[in-house]
């Protein structure tokens, strides 16, 4: 069994904006799984909100889509390319996520094309539903 390549070697994003922490499944230019486990010690807790640290929605939306350009870029035929975000629908959020709390995240792509493409997400915590979106993705040339 071959073990996975880390996010790091696959996206560009580095902390502080890295959001995924492992792959734990891997189908290049299909579907990703992936890790982003809160310390509870990220900055963004501490504003978000005083009291009562919360996950901002928007970045289980942009977890979700790190995880999906993992599958994006581990696909031969992206080589060289960047995924950006073209759109997002269908946000939903369904739990509140906190410090401690582990993310599973896992995306399916849909069409994809050499200029754009789709997927949809979905972030869980304890198999719970946390945040589910649709993505659209925007290729450009890195």
């Amino acid at each position: 069994m071959t073990s996975l390549p880390s996010p790091l070697e696959i996206i560009p994003h580095r902390a502080p904006f890295l959001f995924v922490d492992s792959l734990t499944a891997l189908e290049p230019g299909i579907s990703a799984t992936g890790v982003w486990k809160l310390t509870g010690d990220e900055t963004f807790f501490e504003g978000h909100f005083k009291g009562r640290p919360t996950l901002p929605g928007v970045l289980m939306c942009e977890a979700i889509a790190q995880v999906g350009a993992c599958a994006i870029l581990s696909d031969e035929k992206f080589k060289n390319k960047l995924p950006l975000f073209g759109g997002l629908d269908g946000a939903r959020f369904r739990r509140q996520v906190v410090p401690g709390d582990t993310l599973e995240i896992s995306v399916s792509l849909g069409r994809m094309s050499a200029r754009a493409g789709k997927g949809s997400g979905v972030a869980r915590v304890n198999g719970e539903v946390a945040c589910e979106c649709d993505l659209l993705f925007v290729i450009v040339d890195n």
